[in-house]
Formats: structure tokens, sequence, C-alpha cells
């Protein structure tokens, strides 16, 4: 009885173990895949937005040709911290948003007219909308592309169900209706460490002016 007690509780012992080596990456391994894969499309944005274009065709927003898994824009709230800065990814498919927040397809590119929504990790790779939660009603959010930074403000916070996917649409909860506004709108789950509901935060377009380094 002793040897078979002691071998239960060895076993428990692993088991907790593995268990929380398996926590751990989930919270902090899975950062240093998104963290490479942030470096490495920050460096092909700096190129490619450095480099002269190469058709005399009017310049569109980037996102416009940016292939799906690529970098698409920078995303800066200065709410969140001098350094916070990530690289969208055109995506968000489980693959994409392991590299980092992702833009909904065919919802609008920054700055157009529309719903330009990005959907981001709470609590793991990187967990680029960790905090998203700390936003105010004013707050700033950048977005840099090749051709200008667009500067959103803050509107408004929602909590929703995963179900509630027209917060996607063009004028948010109101399918089929024409936008007249330019808006953002960042998606996560919530709360933290849980998938239950979505955290909403909302935007409107209020400047655009020249890139940050252009």
């Amino acid at each position: 009885m002793r040897t078979l007690i002691r071998s239960l509780g060895e076993l428990c012992i692993t088991a907790g173990l593995v268990l929380l080596l398996f926590v751990a990456y989930e919270l902090w391994g899975t950062g240093q895949y998104t963290q490479a894969q942030q470096s490495i499309l920050s460096k092909r944005l700096t190129r490619e937005w450095a480099a002269p274009r190469h058709s005399a065709v009017p310049a569109v927003t980037t996102s416009e040709k940016v292939q799906l898994g690529d970098g698409m824009a920078l995303i800066r709230i200065p709410r969140l911290g001098s350094d916070y800065s990530y690289v969208v990814i055109e995506g968000v498919t489980v693959a994409d948003l392991r590299k980092g927040p992702g833009h909904y397809p065919g919802t609008a590119s920054p700055g157009r007219l529309g719903n330009f929504v990005i959907s981001g990790h709470r609590t793991t790779y990187l967990a680029p909308f960790n905090r998203i939660d700390e936003l105010r009603d004013g707050d700033k959010i950048l977005i840099d592309t090749r051709d200008g930074q667009y500067v959103y403000k803050v509107t408004s916070r929602r909590v929703v169900q995963p179900t509630e996917v027209d917060v996607t649409d063009p004028v948010p909860f109101h399918p089929g209706q024409q936008p007249t506004r330019h808006l953002i709108t960042l998606t996560t789950c919530n709360p933290k460490y849980s998938a239950a509901t979505r955290l909403i935060v909302f935007g409107e377009l209020t400047q655009t002016i020249p890139r940050v380094g252009a």
C-alpha cells in the first residue's frame, strides 16, 4: 500500500510539473516565436516601404496589395507604452495570429471608409492585445502604412458573445448598412485566460498625417 501511495504521489508530482511547463510555454514560450516573426516582418516592411514604387498608378493603401500571412501595417498605441508597436498581419487564421495581430480580410483597409478590423491574442503569442481593456475614450490608435499614418481615437468598448460577428461589419451591429465613417475595431478574447466572450474596442479616424520615418 505504501508503495502504491508513493507511486501515485510521484505520478501526481510529474503530472504537475508537466502541466506547469505547458502553461509556462503557452504564456511565455509562444512569445519567442511571435517575437521572431515580428522581427522578420518588420524588417521586410521597412525594406518595402523604403523602395521606390514601380508603377505610375496612384498610390493605394498597402493592405490592398499584401498577401495573406504577410505584414500590412504597423499598430502603435501610446496608452500602452512608447515601445508598443506590432506589425499587423493580413489574415486571422491560427497561423496568422501566431505572428501578431491580424487584419480581417474583407474589412476596410487602414484609413478607408468602413470598418478596419484587427484581432489579436490576449495571453499567448506575445499577447499583443493583453492590455486593450485599459484603453479609454480619446486614446489614440496609430496605424502606419506606406502611404501615411492614420490616427484613430477610441470611442467606446464593449463585451460581446463570440457569435456577435456583426462587430466586423462596415457599420458595427448594423449588417447591410452603408458606412459613412472611417472606423477601427480591435477584438480579443475576454476575460483574460478565457474565450467565453469577446472584448471589443471601437475607434474613429480623426487625422491622417505623413508616416513617421517616411
